[in-house]
């Protein structure tokens, strides 16, 4: 896939495939949408992007421009090249899931990233066991010298974008996070569409 912008719609998934060397855009259109964000081994989705592979690779809780995140098997897949969200991109909590939001309080079913990404990858005829941790991109959660972390509300402007380089032919998928409990794409808890493009 490559062109113009793809629409994340809110509450929902989308992937791409993407060849090595290309360059992938994530848009936070208006500005307070976190994006839930995956990558697969495009030959063995068996083989996907890790947060914790990727702390130990570049020694930090969120990346910054140059830094590569590395997959389960410990290979570059994707660097951050171009940033200018203002927010460190969250690499510590877990993709929402039905369980999440039960916790929570909520009644019934509710959309969530979990299902999101099988949703978006079954478009593709792709499906996985199990469901990887993401790269939470434009998600605020502060932390303390003492380890607390804390659900913040968006700082990303609208239109700021993150920018990465596919380092291997790659799956890569995104949920427009459905959060409309915690504050984290803002106190209203209105959810909106993202966007992404392959160039």
């Amino acid at each position: 896939m490559s062109g113009g912008l793809v629409t994340i719609p809110a509450r929902r998934g989308r992937a791409a495939r993407v060849s090595a060397g290309r360059r992938i855009r994530v848009v936070n259109t208006h500005g307070t949408q976190v994006v839930d964000a995956w990558a697969f081994n495009a030959r063995d989705t068996s083989e996907w992007m890790a947060m914790e592979a990727s702390r130990a690779w570049f020694m930090k809780l969120a990346a910054v421009v140059g830094d590569t995140f590395v997959t389960n098997q410990r290979r570059p897949i994707l660097t951050l090249v171009e940033d200018t969200s203002g927010c460190a991109h969250d690499t510590l909590m877990a993709p929402c899931d039905a369980p999440r939001y039960g916790l929570l309080g909520v009644q019934g079913s509710h959309d969530n990233c979990r299902d999101n990404l099988h949703a978006a990858l079954a478009e593709l005829g792709i499906a996985i066991p199990a469901t990887p941790p993401s790269l939470n991109l434009f998600m605020n959660i502060p932390w303390t010298a003492d380890g607390r972390l804390a659900w913040g509300e968006p700082v990303s402007p609208a239109g700021s974008y993150a920018l990465f380089r596919a380092e291997m032919d790659l799956v890569i998928a995104f949920s427009a996070c459905p959060q409309d409990i915690l504050p984290i794409n803002g106190r209203t808890g209105r959810t909106t569409d993202a966007h992404f493009a392959v160039e």
